[in-house]
């Protein structure tokens, strides 16, 4: 495994370090000392191994599309804000904003995360071990978040087609978000999905499902076609 040291470099000489390896051909590359810098590990397209070996800044691993990144602490916030696809995973917790528009992929929280949790979501998976705070899931529109504790006020506030799933209290449900009750198939998703990534809070307790009413969705198929040929 190919190593880095932040000590006594910039953000912009560490990142370009990263990408300098990945271009390299190394597949594995440990980043030690990053002191909670901000920015570390952004825009990476390959496909690579990171482990950052303690806590990161904001805006960590944003913007990626294929990398694996292991965080051995806690981030700042913004995780992974738009990745198209990889996978990141926090050993601690998470500040707010994570997972924020992503399109696909997987965020692994083994701690808690603050507010806005996987705002405007469009794909992917999205799990938290622990609790989360408010407005978590707002305007989500495709892909699963997954939160083993409780989650605050305003959750799943005005979603659209994406589906959440809360493992403990929900402080207070959004505008036009509603509790159904988890399908077999939701189940299996639930305790395979937790299994891979959060096998320490397997079994799967008893998770209530939260989807959108629809009330708030104004437009219909045939609407959304003429939309469309309008542009």
């Amino acid at each position: 495994m190919a190593e880095i040291d932040c000590q006594g470099q910039t953000t912009r000489e560490v990142n370009a370090a990263i990408n300098g390896l990945i271009a390299q051909g190394e597949q594995e590359i440990l980043i030690k000392n990053p002191a909670a810098r901000h920015n570390l590990g952004v825009g990476i397209v390959q496909q690579a191994r990171l482990e950052f070996a303690g806590s990161v800044g904001y805006f960590c691993a944003g913007m990626i599309a294929g990398p694996a990144v292991e965080i051995a602490g806690s981030a700042g916030w913004g995780l992974a804000e738009s990745m198209m696809e990889g996978r990141v995973v926090v050993q601690g917790s998470a500040g707010n904003g994570a997972a924020a528009s992503i399109r696909g992929g997987t965020v692994v929280i083994h701690g808690d995360a603050a507010a806005r949790l996987g705002v405007s979501l469009k794909g992917g998976l999205v799990l938290v071990g622990g609790n989360c705070g408010y407005m978590a899931g707002f305007m989500a529109q495709k892909g699963a978040i997954v939160v083993c504790g409780d989650v605050g006020e305003a959750f799943a506030d005005s979603m659209y087609e994406a589906v959440c799933f809360v493992g403990g209290r929900i402080g207070e449900l959004g505008n036009d978000a509603v509790v159904k009750e988890p399908t077999a198939e939701d189940r299996t998703f639930l305790a395979e999905a937790l299994a891979r990534h959060l096998p320490e809070k397997s079994p799967v307790p008893d998770f209530k499902k939260v989807v959108a009413g629809r009330k708030l969705w104004n437009f219909d198929k045939q609407e959304r076609a003429l939309w469309r040929e309008a542009l």
